[in-house]
């Protein structure tokens, strides 16, 4: 599985838990609160990704990433290590 992977779990999550963006086009490049996710729902997409990628990381280690795409790469490098 490579982040371009990870970015459609991700994307897959964001229109679970924000049903509004079911038809809006979301690329690597967006940012969750430029989408008009917040901070509650960003904690759920997060959880439930980690969940897909079979991954028990601390929610404060995945702070750094300013878009999808970022958090993907940061994901696909934690699940290698």
């Amino acid at each position: 599985m490579d982040s371009d992977d990870i970015v459609e779990i991700i994307v897959r999550h964001i229109r679970d838990v924000v049903p509004e963006l079911a038809d809006h086009p979301i690329g690597r490049d967006d940012a969750m609160a430029d989408l008009g996710v917040d901070s509650i729902e960003r904690g759920e997409i997060v959880v439930a990704t980690l969940e897909d990628l079979g991954l028990d990381i601390p929610l404060v280690q995945l702070h750094g990433p300013r878009n999808i795409g970022e958090l993907a790469d940061l994901l696909h490098d934690k699940r290698a290590a």
